[in-house]
C-alpha cells in the first residue's frame, strides 16, 4: 500500500488477509450452502435464471471486476463455473489474493489477481462489463468515492453489484462501535479470542429457540410489533451475536470478527446510496433492502 492508505484502510487490510487465512472457519459445506443461497437471494430472488441472463453467452466473453474479493468466495459461489467462459479480475487490498489465487486453481478456473486499493486499480485494466463487490463497500473510507470510482470503470451498459450495510437500531449501533472501539487495541489473534465470549452468548440465545411477542411497537429502539425468536431480537436490536445451529463455534466467530474487527465499517440508509448511485450517473435496477444491508444492481 502507498504511504496515502489511511490507517484505517491499512488496519481493514490486516484484518481481512488475517480473516480469509483461515479457511477452516468458511469453507464447510454448511457455510458454503448458506452463503450460496443468501447471495442468490439478496441479488436474484434465488432465480438462478437472473444470473444467466447477466452473463448471456451470446454476448460473448464478458470483462468481470471482483472489487474486493477476499479469498473469492463469493464470485466462486455466486457466479460458479460461469467463470470459465470470461474474463475475471479480483482485486483487494489484502494479501486475501494469494488464497483466492490457491482456491480457484483448485477448482479449475482462471483468473486473474492483483492486490492494490479498488480506488486505484490500474489504468491498464481498462472498463469491465460487469463489477462485482459483495460487502466491501463500506470497508473503505468513503463509500460514495468507492462507487463514483468504481462505476468510473463500467462500460456503458454495463452491470453493478454490489452489498453494503444499512443503519441499524440505535442501540445496536452503538455496540457496533463500542465493541469495534474495545478491539482497535488488540492484535488480530488477541481480537478474534476476545469475541468468542460474545460468540457463544449468541449460541446460548440461539439454542433456547424461544419467541417472544412484542405487544406494541418501540420506535426509539427501532423494534416493531410483532413476534421475534429471542436471539434474532437480540442480534438486530441489540448486539450482533450471530448464530447458526449448523454452524461451528469458529464459524459463527468468523462472521462476528467480519463485523466487529475492521476499523472501517460504514453503514448507510437507502436513501444516501440511491443518492450516491445517482451522483454516479448509476441507474438502479434492484434495491433489495433488508435488516442486514443493501444490495444494489445498477446499470450504466
Amino acid at each position: 500500500m502507498t504511504d496515502k492508505t489511511s490507517p484505517a484502510q491499512r488496519q481493514t487490510e490486516e484484518t481481512f488477509g488475517f480473516k480469509w487465512k483461515k479457511r477452516d472457519t468458511y469453507e464447510s459445506e454448511a457455510v458454503q450452502q448458506e452463503w450460496k443461497r443468501w447471495l442468490f437471494d439478496k441479488y436474484f430472488d434465488g432465480d438462478h435464471a437472473r444470473l444467466e441472463q447477466l452473463l448471456a453467452s451470446g454476448q460473448g466473453a464478458r470483462n468481470i471486476l471482483d472489487a474486493g474479493c477476499g479469498s473469492g468466495g463469493s464470485a466462486l459461489l455466486l457466479f460458479g463455473d460461469h467463470l470459465k467462459h470470461h474474463h475475471y479480475l479480483g482485486v483487494d487490498i489484502s494479501r486475501a489474493t494469494e488464497v483466492a489465487q490457491q482456491r480457484f486453481s483448485e477448482q479449475g478456473i482462471p483468473a486473474r489477481f492483483e492486490q492494490c486499493d479498488l480506488n486505484a486499480i490500474p489504468e491498464h485494466h481498462g472498463q469491465f462489463d460487469v463489477i462485482f463487490s459483495e460487502g466491501v463497500l463500506h470497508h473503505t473510507d468513503s463509500v460514495e468515492k468507492a462507487i463514483l470510482e468504481l462505476s468510473r470503470r463500467l462500460k456503458a451498459g454495463g452491470k453493478f453489484l454490489f452489498y453494503v450495510y444499512v443503519k441499524k437500531a440505535p442501540v445496536r449501533e452503538f455496540t457496533d462501535d463500542h465493541i469495534r472501539a474495545a478491539l482497535s487495541a488488540m492484535d488480530n489473534t488477541e481480537a478474534w479470542k476476545a469475541l468468542e465470549p460474545l460468540t457463544r452468548l449468541g449460541k446460548t440465545l440461539g439454542d433456547l429457540n424461544i419467541e417472544i411477542e412484542v405487544d406494541e411497537a418501540i420506535p426509539y429502539l427501532g423494534i416493531e410489533k410483532g413476534r421475534y425468536n429471542l436471539q434474532r431480537l437480540f442480534y438486530y436490536k441489540i448486539c450482533k451475536a450471530y448464530y447458526r445451529p449448523d454452524y461451528s463455534l469458529d464459524e459463527m466467530n468468523h462472521i462476528n470478527f467480519d463485523w466487529f474487527r475492521p476499523l472501517n465499517c460504514f453503514r448507510h440508509t437507502p436513501g444516501e446510496i440511491e443518492t450516491f448511485c445517482a451522483r454516479a450517473d448509476l441507474r438502479i435496477d434492484r434495491l433489495h433492502v433488508e435488516e442486514s444491508g443493501i444490495t444494489v444492481i445498477a446499470s450504466k
